[in-house]
């Protein structure tokens, strides 16, 4: 190998361990402005902690029992099962709602980053 290429090949490999410092400096931009549903947690262990926020007491209580109601008609199929027991109808907007603020949305949007970041990475190395 000549010495003009050498320095070429060096200076090809600087390039690319610059772009994978900036690359690794990115996501970890992006993994602390998306990655926010799940939050480490407190007792030193490696599990995560989702947090969901409730009202009071009442609404804990109303989500728990409907998702046990809609358990129940799912597992029965018979909608009249669950009148037998309470006469309160199971309330599917709580339970959406309650979806809903479960649902990972930043961290979706993390991905459609990455995705983009890759997309741009392999359309600059082929060119």
């Amino acid at each position: 190998m000549s010495y003009i290429n050498k320095i070429l090949y060096l200076k090809k490999n600087i390039v690319m361990e610059t772009n994978e410092i900036k690359n690794l400096e990115q996501l970890h931009k992006l993994t602390a402005r998306y990655f926010s549903t799940l939050k480490p947690a407190d007792d030193k262990t490696e599990n995560n902690v989702a947090q969901i926020k409730f009202s009071n007491y009442f609404e804990l209580g109303c989500v728990i029992t409907n998702m046990l109601k809609m358990c129940i008609l799912t597992l029965d199929q018979q909608a009249d099962k669950i009148s037998e027991t309470n006469k309160n109808p199971v309330n599917v907007s709580l339970i959406l709602e309650t979806v809903l603020e479960m649902f990972p949305l930043d961290e979706f949007e993390f991905l459609s980053e990455i995705s983009e970041m890759l997309i741009e990475k392999s359309n600059n190395i082929n060119s």
